[in-house]
């Protein structure tokens, strides 16, 4: 593995950790408290990992522009300022949804959550959109 393939690995892991998250969500749904636990842990650790391994890619490579300049562009910006600026600021409230959840402080939890949830799911499908429009389109 190269650091050329390190774009392609975060979109995979921006996928499981999407993956995760409505699979937790789900379970949730449905009263599967223990179950959603473990999607919901499944998903911090995933986000965990792409985050150090999007923190070396752009380390090592700098800032990737986006090239075109037809209608995709302010397309691309729609997703990408949102994405930044969300990402930017839900690593502390993904730790404290988590801290109250293991910590059994359930309506603190749901009430953070609903919020977090969101932000969180946006996060990770429009990674996933942002390196396809960089790397594959």
């Amino acid at each position: 593995m190269t650091f050329s393939d390190l774009p392609t690995l975060n979109a995979l892991l921006n996928f499981i950790s999407a993956v995760f998250l409505s699979t937790g969500f789900y379970f949730i749904r449905k009263r599967k408290e223990n179950i959603h636990k473990r999607f919901m842990i499944s998903a911090a650790f995933t986000s965990a990992l792409f985050l150090i391994s999007y923190t070396v890619y752009h380390y090592k490579v700098g800032s990737v522009p986006y090239t075109r300049y037809d209608w995709t562009r302010p397309l691309y910006y729609s997703i990408l300022i949102p994405h930044v600026i969300l990402a930017g600021i839900m690593a502390p409230f993904i730790i404290l949804v988590l801290y109250y959840a293991l910590s059994k402080k359930f309506s603190r939890h749901r009430n953070l959550a609903l919020w977090v949830w969101p932000a969180w799911i946006y996060v990770s499908v429009s990674g996933i959109l942002i390196y396809l429009m960089l790397y594959r389109i």
